[in-house]
């Protein structure tokens, strides 16, 4: 199988910095955020800058922070953006309201776990979050506006390496974990325990994603490499494939909402579709710098296409793409 994905259109206004985070959202907008600071939000239509049409007269984006945005995670409902800032401060935006529910300054000293967060997940059911860091540690916290950023448990990895990458699976059971030296472990939110570790990657695992079903989860590596597991049976969720083709850097990743296609974006300026049964990239696309974030968009068109995605990178532009044949993504 061979697909080729076109370029629909850009973002009407550029960041001014790399783009580092990206998602698609349920109401067909897309959220950024990036090195600049600053959260946006467009229509994916047409790549405007978008405010919801029942918005109140005091909507307003949030300022951009001072220092740049590293982690963004959305509701499923698409109703609230949880991103987080390179020393740690952590916020929770509505995007129907404007307002800003929450914060927390993670780097604040509480206790001895007391790091600042790098990588923030939120819960499907929005109440929670988890936040991951310099420790080695996992962090579940509340993300109900009363008490937002309060620590409800705290769980050791295993190894006192950097946390890159946490991530709740769709039914909220599970979070996973990806570090500085390749380790990806699965906590069990019920019993708050790690109950299985993969050292598949030779190098630091930079994005985990879960497939929406929940049955698959895809890592992706400084080694260039892609790593799939089999997650169905908790405990036992051996590395199943390897995707490799990549030249440098593969710093993101997703999984399409039929969950038959990979997507990667890389420091050696490509993005690749892979078809997952068959282990093997059917789409590249050349972009013109380094690929920080990807993101697929939720619903599959009613064409039987093999739908759209966009992408965030090193020139700061949000870029729409589409699979040939498809309508424009809107």
């Amino acid at each position: 199988m061979s697909l080729a994905f076109l370029h629909a259109h850009n973002c009407s206004d550029a960041h001014s910095d790399s783009v580092w985070g990206i998602q698609w959202t349920k109401n067909d907008t897309v959220l950024s955020i990036g090195a600049d600071g600053s959260l946006r939000q467009w229509a994916s239509s047409s790549g405007e800058g978008y405010i919801p049409p029942n918005a109140p007269p005091t909507y307003k984006i949030p300022s951009p922070h001072t220092l740049g945005l590293v982690s963004l995670s959305v509701s499923s409902d698409g109703r609230r953006a949880l991103y987080n800032s390179l020393d740690g401060l952590t916020a929770l935006w509505n995007v129907d309201s404007g307002q800003i529910e929450g914060t927390h300054e993670s780097y604040a000293k509480v206790d001895e776990n007391s790091v600042p967060a790098w990588s923030v997940s939120l819960s499907p059911s929005g109440s929670t979050y988890a936040s991951a860091g310099g420790s080695g540690i996992l962090k579940i916290h509340s993300a109900e506006p009363e008490s937002f950023g309060r620590q409800l448990s705290t769980v050791f990895s295993g190894r006192n390496k950097f946390g890159m990458c946490c991530s709740y699976s769709p039914d909220g059971k599970r979070i996973a974990l990806s570090s500085e030296i390749g380790q990806v472990s699965i906590l069990d939110v019920e019993q708050n325990v790690f109950n299985e570790s993969h050292t598949a990657h030779a190098m630091s695992a930079r994005c985990v994603t879960w497939s929406p079903d929940g049955n698959l989860l895809l890592s992706a590596s400084e080694d260039k490499r892609l790593v799939l597991y089999d997650v169905r049976t908790p405990g036992n969720s051996a590395p199943v494939a390897t995707f490799s083709g990549h030249s440098s850097w593969v710093l993101c990743c997703d999984i399409s909402p039929d969950g038959r296609l990979g997507l990667s974006g890389s420091a050696d300026k490509s993005i690749k579709v892979w078809d997952i049964a068959a282990r093997a990239a059917v789409s590249t696309v050349q972009d013109t710098g380094e690929v920080w974030s990807v993101s697929w968009r939720p619903q599959l068109p009613a064409t039987g296409s093999a739908g759209a995605f966009v992408s965030g990178g090193e020139d700061g532009v949000v870029k729409w793409w589409r699979s040939a044949g498809a309508g424009a993504a809107s």
